[in-house]
C-alpha cells in the first residue's frame, strides 16, 4: 500500500511540519506501508502562485497512491481540504488521524 500525507503547513515552523512527518512516516513503516514523499522543497517559479504550485504537485502525485492520510486540523487548510475531495471524488482510501493515534487515545484514557 502506498500512502500520501496531507498536511496542514501555513503558519507552521519548518521543524514543525518535518517533525510532524517524520513520527507519521514511522508510524507507516512499522506497519509496512510506504509513504509517498510529497513535502517539495523545490522553489516555485516565480509569477505563479506558489500555493496552487504546490497543490498541483501534491495533486499530480495522487495518481500513485492507495490512500491518503489526513493530519490532525487538516478541516482547516484549503490544501488539504482539496486533496481529501479529489480523493473522495477517485475513490482514494482515506484515513484519518485516528488510524495512527487511536490506541495512543485509548491508552492515554486508560
Amino acid at each position: 500500500m502506498k500512502v500520501m500525507i496531507s498536511q496542514p503547513m501555513n503558519g507552521r515552523s519548518e521543524e514543525e511540519i518535518q517533525r510532524e512527518r517524520k513520527e507519521i512516516i514511522g508510524k507507516f513503516n512499522k506497519m509496512h506501508i510506504e509513504v509517498i514523499d510529497t513535502y517539495f522543497e523545490e522553489e516555485a517559479p516565480e509569477n505563479c502562485n506558489k500555493g496552487i504550485y504546490y497543490l498541483a504537485k501534491s495533486i499530480e502525485a495522487m495518481k500513485d497512491i492507495d490512500a491518503l492520510f489526513m493530519c490532525k486540523n487538516w478541516q482547516l487548510a484549503r490544501g488539504c481540504r482539496i486533496e481529501n475531495q479529489v480523493a473522495k471524488e477517485y475513490g482514494i482510501k482515506i484515513l484519518t488521524y485516528d488510524f495512527l493515534y487511536e490506541e495512543e487515545k485509548i491508552k492515554r484514557l486508560n
